[in-house]
């Protein structure tokens, strides 16, 4: 059993896909962010930098203690190498997973973030950091793009953490000012992911929440 303690945010809804497309089992636990539980102090013992999502496993593989983890990228390298699935034992594939899974948290993620912010949550108007996300935020587009013109998935040919660590933000692109159809390998995979059954599970068990 995995505790998932949750917002849907899109760094929240990268674990829940990963737990509905292996059929892992889990149990959903709300952080309400806007009235700041994620700075309870029971909550900061399992995620020290108070932000979600963050697991609890009561059952790691070596039969110990249950293991917590937080920052999602961590968690979806955990639960890959937890259950063997959606990343590659492969080390070329295995390496591509793992590159792609970096930029998405180094970068795409963070970057995407700043956008929103200061095009929707900033008290008021910086024109010069709307502009500099904007473009920032153009420019990692064309990067993903380029990439799935050349692959059906992030990694390769086999659908991985990777893509399901990008494909959350890309869900937000009309509030970041991004127009899909300029992206047309971009669009395809996000369909393409926005259709299969475990994304369609992961975003209904999100609505109660």
């Amino acid at each position: 059993m995995i505790d998932l303690y949750f917002a849907p945010t899109p760094n929240g809804h990268k674990i829940t896909l990963f737990l509905e497309e292996t059929g892992v089992e889990y149990r959903l636990i709300r952080v309400d962010i806007s009235k700041g539980e994620q700075f309870r102090p029971d909550f900061l013992i399992i995620s020290p930098n108070n932000k979600i999502p963050a697991i609890v496993d009561h059952h790691p593989a070596d039969g110990g203690s249950p293991v917590s983890v937080f920052e999602s990228g961590a968690i979806l390298l955990y639960l890959a190498e937890k259950t063997g699935q959606l990343l590659s034992r492969h080390l070329r594939e295995r390496t591509l997973a793992i590159q792609w899974l970096f930029w998405q948290v180094g970068g795409f993620g963070p970057m995407l973030g700043q956008n929103h912010h200061f095009n929707h949550f900033a008290p008021q108007p910086v024109p010069y950091a709307i502009e500099r996300y904007q473009v920032e935020t153009q420019r990692l587009y064309h990067v993903l793009n380029k990439r799935l013109e050349r692959v059906p998935w992030l990694a390769g040919d086999e659908y991985s953490i990777a893509d399901i660590a990008a494909w959350p933000w890309v869900r937000s692109h009309q509030r970041q000012r991004i127009d899909l159809e300029n992206f047309p390998a971009v669009f395809n995979w996000f369909e393409r992911i926005r259709t299969r059954p475990a994304t369609e599970r992961a975003m209904q068990n999100a609505q109660p929440v």
